[in-house]
């Protein structure tokens, strides 16, 4: 999972989908790199990483049942422990984004996490319950997200969902490599030929492709305040929608730039190899991806989210503790949102 400490402010780097590594990329048929984590396995499939991210979001859970039963005390405490595990489970991402992911910001908001998060659980454990609702956003989120992470059934259907749209996608522009088995034995390769393309590499879609990640977030702060059914819905479509579209093109994009070349031109070439130590060939791939669709991915977020306000304005609510958090200062968004009274005739205001 990488997605939900966008509620204390790191969103756009550590949530898949828009902001997550978009695609892994292979040599041929070559062993790849891990497609997650490296972390040692527990139980199963289930890893080290995503163990502490379910005992997280439980912790998160158990606050808010307190909260909800009347014990307001004991409630900010597990909170509080709950913020300093969803820390910790941030800072074991950091391997992963630095090695395999080759992704700087989300390298360096993984890293920021731990201090904001336990921050977050020291004002909460010292009183301003407030933070509940960021809390009670961060829960959701993880229960939108972490089933599809651990579940395998759910997650292949969703990766090779991802795959066939991409593909379909693909064929508007004229090209059709075909779909076969990845890395991650699921049926998510783009199988293009190594010796018609300028760098004889594909890709393959993992879970972060899934743009997942991002609708949680979207997701979480929605159903986390009070508003009419129908705008929650009406929010949760807008974003959603935005997402999956934005998340096609975004796969499209990167899986003909790698094997196409797009981006091998000398100067970025010598950026990729010298300061980051990778071969030549995968400069398109680290320069689509990391680059320039990570960088719009913020872009994005923060267009998804005044859209959202512009539908459920509670949400605000959830983005003013966060920038509490960040900044120490206390906002009112909603004057800054509020849409300006019409003039009247007599040039007075209604």
């Amino acid at each position: 999972m990488s997605t939900t400490v966008g509620a204390v402010g790191t969103v756009a780097g550590s949530v898949p989908g828009l902001a997550g590594s978009t695609a892994s990329e292979l040599v041929g048929s070559a062993v790849p790199a891990l497609v997650g984590p490296p972390t040692p396995a527990l139980v199963g499939s289930v890893s080290a990483t995503d163990a502490l991210a379910w005992i997280a979001i439980g912790a998160f859970v158990i606050a808010l049942a307190l909260d909800w039963r009347g014990t307001p005390d004991p409630a900010r405490y597990v909170g509080a422990a709950a913020w300093i595990l969803f820390g910790v489970f941030w800072l074991t991402m950091v391997p992963y984004y630095y090695y395999d992911a080759r992704s700087p910001l989300q390298t360096v908001l993984s890293i920021l996490a731990l201090p904001l998060c336990v921050y977050t659980g020291y004002l909460l454990f010292r009183g301003r319950d407030s933070l509940l609702l960021l809390s009670k956003a961060v829960a959701i989120m993880g229960i939108i997200y972490l089933p599809a992470e651990t579940i395998p059934f759910v997650r292949r259907w969703l990766i090779e969902t991802t795959a066939v749209q991409a593909h379909w996608g693909m064929e508007l522009f004229g090209h059709s490599p075909g779909i076969n088995e990845g890395a991650n034995g699921y049926q998510s390769r783009f199988d293009f030929d190594p010796d018609e393309t300028v760098t004889g590499r594909t890709t393959y879609i993992v879970m972060a492709c899934t743009g997942l990640g991002s609708m949680a977030i979207f997701g979480g702060l929605i159903a986390a305040v009070r508003a009419p059914l129908r705008r929650k819905l009406a929010g949760v479509a807008l974003a959603v929608g935005i997402i999956w579209f934005l998340n096609l093109v975004r796969n499209v994009f990167i899986g003909i730039a790698s094997p196409y070349g797009w981006f091998q031109q000398e100067p970025l070439v010598y950026v990729v190899t010298t300061y980051m130590g990778e071969p030549a060939a995968r400069t398109s791939f680290i320069v689509a991806h990391n680059f320039i669709a990570q960088t719009l991915s913020i872009v994005a977020l923060i267009a998804i989210t005044y859209l959202v306000i512009r539908v459920v304005p509670e949400v605000l609510v959830v983005l003013e503790e966060a920038l509490y958090v960040l900044t120490g200062s206390e906002y009112e968004l909603e004057a800054a949102f509020a849409p300006s009274p019409e003039p009247r005739a007599d040039g007075g205001e209604k």
